[in-house]
C-alpha cells in the first residue's frame, strides 16, 4: 500500500493554476517577433538555448506535484498543436493558460464547470469555423517567406530559405534539415525520396523532435513479412560489425523481430528503424524497386529468389542519410544513385504509355516525381554547437508553419485573426446564462496573444489591443516594425491550420483542467493529514494499492 495526497475543489484548482501560470510564464516569453529564448540546463552538456514554445514546455517539471500535474496537462496543448501543425506551440499554451486563468474565477464565483466547459467548448467551435471562413490560399513564394519568416521569430535568412525550398521540390516534396559544415546557411537539392510510411515504434525516436535521424545508414529491403528474431539475425551481426546504423524496409515487422531492433536501439548496440513498405499489392513490389534503384539494394522476396536468412550486406543498400517521423521517411542518397535512378524512372515511364486507367496513370505519374524531384536539403550553418541547436529549430518551426499555410490557407498575423473571430462568439446565441458565461471566457482569452506579442515587442500590450479593434479586417499591429497597418499588405500572416489547432487544442485542454475537482499523488512529506478542506489544505492522505 502506497500512501496518497488527495487535494480537492477550491485547493486542487489552485494548485493546479500555480503550474499552469509557471509554465505558461516560461513559454509565452517565445511568442512574437519580440520573444526572448529560454536558456534550458542539460546535465553534462552544454546549455540549450530554445525559443520554441514546446520545447520549453516538455523541459519543465516541477517540485511540486499537484503543481507539476496541472503544468504537464498544460504541455499536453503545445504538444498536440505541434504534432497536427508543426508550430504554434506557444499560441496554445497562451491560449489555454487565458481560458483556465479566466474560468476558475468564474468557478470559484459558483458557476457550475460542466455548463462552463460546453459554453467554452461550443464558441470554441464557431471561432474554428469563422478562421476557416476568413482564410485566403498561400500560393506566391512571396507568401510562404512571410510566413516562414514570422515562424523563425523574423529571421530573414531562415524564410527565404524555406520559401527557396519549398518552391524547388513542391508543397509534397521532401525537404530536410541537418547539421552544415560552413558559417552560412546552404540549401542543397539531392537525389532522394519521401515515403507516407512511419516508424513502427516510438521506442526508435530519441531526438527532441520525435524523429529517427541515421546517419549514411544500411537499407533493408524485404517484400515479406519479418516476425522472427532468426529471419533477421545475419542482416544484424553483419550491419553491427560497420558501426553504422540500419533502415528496415519490410511488408511488416512484427513480434520479436520488432522487440530486438527496439531494444538494440535503447541500449545503443545498434541504431536502427523499422518501417512499413509503401503501397499494397502489386504497386509495393514496384515501390520497393523504386526504393532499390534509388538505394542500391536487392529487393528480398520470394520472387527474386534470396531468402532473408542467407542476406549479406551485398544485398543492402546505402543512402546519405534517413529522417522518420510516426508518419513519414525521408531518404537522401548519395551520389552514386543518380545513373540508377534515371534508369529507373525511365522504366516507369515505359509503364505510363502502358497504362490502361486513369488511376494507374495517377500513380506512376507520382511514382516520377517521387523518384526524379529530389529532396530539398537545409545545411544550418552556425558559430556554435549551441547556436547550431537553435538554428535549426527555428528552420523546423518555419517548414511546418509553411507547410500548414500551403495546406489550409493564411489569416492575418499577429493575434489579429483571433480578434476579429470574437465576431463569431458576438453573434451565436448560448442556451443559457451559463453557457453564455463559458463562451465569455473564451471572447476575453482571444486577446491573450495580440497582448503577449505586444508586451513582448515592449509595447502598452492594452494600448495596442484597444487600437487594434478600433479598426476592421486585417488592422494590426506589427511588433517586428512597431506600427499598425493592414497586415496582409505588411506580409504578417499567419496558417490558418496553426491558428485554429492551437485554439482548438487549448479549449481542449482549459476545459478539462476546469471540470478537475481532486487531484491524487504519490503522499509528500509536510502535508497535514487532514480531509476537512476548511480547516487547512484541503489534503488527507489515504492508502491506495
Amino acid at each position: 500500500m502506497t500512501a496518497r495526497t488527495l487535494v480537492f475543489h477550491q485547493t486542487a484548482r489552485r494548485m493546479m493554476l500555480n503550474g499552469i501560470d509557471l509554465l505558461a510564464r516560461a513559454v509565452k516569453v517565445t511568442l512574437g517577433p519580440g520573444g526572448r529564448n529560454v536558456i534550458i540546463e542539460r546535465p553534462g552538456m552544454t546549455p540549450m538555448v530554445a525559443n520554441s514554445g514546446v520545447v520549453v514546455a516538455r523541459s519543465i517539471s516541477l517540485r511540486e506535484p499537484f503543481a507539476d500535474m496541472g503544468a504537464r496537462l498544460l504541455c499536453e496543448a503545445a504538444a498536440r498543436t505541434s504534432e497536427v501543425a508543426g508550430d504554434g506551440t506557444t499560441t496554445a499554451t497562451t491560449l489555454a493558460h487565458a481560458i483556465v486563468a479566466e474560468g476558475v474565477k468564474y468557478v470559484e464565483a459558483g458557476h457550475d464547470p460542466m455548463q462552463l466547459r460546453r459554453g467554452i467548448e461550443a464558441a470554441g467551435a464557431v471561432v474554428a469555423q469563422q478562421l476557416h471562413a476568413m482564410a485566403r490560399p498561400c500560393t506566391t513564394v512571396d507568401e510562404m517567406r512571410q510566413i516562414a519568416t514570422i515562424s523563425a521569430s523574423g529571421d530573414q535568412t531562415v524564410g527565404t530559405l524555406v520559401a527557396r525550398a519549398v518552391e524547388q521540390v513542391g508543397k509534397d516534396g521532401a525537404i530536410s534539415v541537418e547539421d552544415g559544415s560552413k558559417l552560412e546557411d546552404q540549401l542543397e537539392i539531392a537525389k532522394g525520396a519521401r515515403v507516407d510510411r512511419g516508424f513502427l515504434s516510438p521506442f526508435f525516436a530519441t531526438t527532441e523532435s520525435r524523429a529517427v535521424v541515421l546517419e549514411e545508414p544500411w537499407v533493408l529491403l524485404c517484400d515479406a513479412t519479418i516476425s522472427s528474431i532468426a529471419q533477421l539475425l545475419p542482416v544484424l551481426e553483419a550491419v553491427s560489425g560497420t558501426g553504422k546504423p540500419l533502415l528496415v524496409i519490410a511488408n511488416e515487422v512484427e513480434g520479436e523481430a520488432l522487440a530486438t531492433l527496439v531494444v538494440n536501439n535503447l541500449r545503443g548496440t545498434l541504431k536502427s528503424c523499422a518501417i512499413r513498405s509503401p503501397g499494397f499489392g502489386e504497386s509495393r513490389t514496384e515501390q520497393l524497386s523504386d526504393l532499390a534503384a534509388l538505394t542500391g539494394a536487392s529487393v528480398i522476396s520470394s520472387q527474386t529468389g534470396v531468402s532473408l536468412e542467407h542476406a549479406t550486406l551485398d544485398q543492402l543498400g546505402r543512402v546519405h542519410r534517413t529522417e522518420t517521423t510516426k508518419d513519414s521517411t525521408t531518404l537522401i542518397a548519395g551520389d552514386t544513385a543518380k545513373a540508377g535512378v534515371e534508369r529507373r524512372v525511365g522504366q516507369v515511364r515505359a509503364q505510363l504509355n502502358d497504362a490502361k486507367t486513369d488511376y494507374d496513370r495517377e500513380q506512376l505519374q507520382h511514382r516520377i516525381a517521387r523518384l526524379s524531384g529530389g529532396v530539398a536539403v537545409i545545411k544550418v550553418g552556425a558559430a556554435t554547437e549551441v547556436a547550431l541547436h537553435e538554428r535549426k529549430n527555428r528552420f523546423q518551426d518555419a517548414l511546418h508553419a509553411t507547410r500548414a499555410a500551403v495546406e489550409e490557407g493564411i489569416v492575418p498575423g499577429g493575434g489579429v485573426a483571433l480578434l476579429r473571430a470574437r465576431s463569431a462568439i458576438d453573434a451565436w446565441s448560448a442556451p443559457n446564462t451559463e453557457q453564455h458565461a463559458g463562451a465569455r471566457i473564451v471572447h476575453t482569452a482571444l486577446a491573450a496573444p495580440m497582448l503577449q506579442i505586444a508586451a513582448n515587442a515592449g509595447a502598452d500590450a492594452q494600448a495596442v489591443v484597444h487600437q487594434v479593434l478600433s479598426g476592421e479586417g486585417s488592422h494590426g499591429y506589427d511588433a517586428a516594425s512597431d506600427r499598425y497597418g493592414d497586415m496582409l499588405e505588411l506580409g504578417v500572416v499567419d496558417p490558418v491550420k496553426v491558428v485554429r489547432t492551437a485554439l482548438q487544442n487549448a479549449v481542449s485542454i482549459a476545459a478539462l483542467l476546469l471540470t478537475t475537482d481532486c487531484m491524487i499523488a504519490d503522499a509528500r512529506e509536510g502535508y497535514v493529514d487532514r480531509p476537512d478542506e476548511a480547516s487547512s489544505p484541503a489534503m488527507f492522505n489515504a492508502g491506495y494499492a
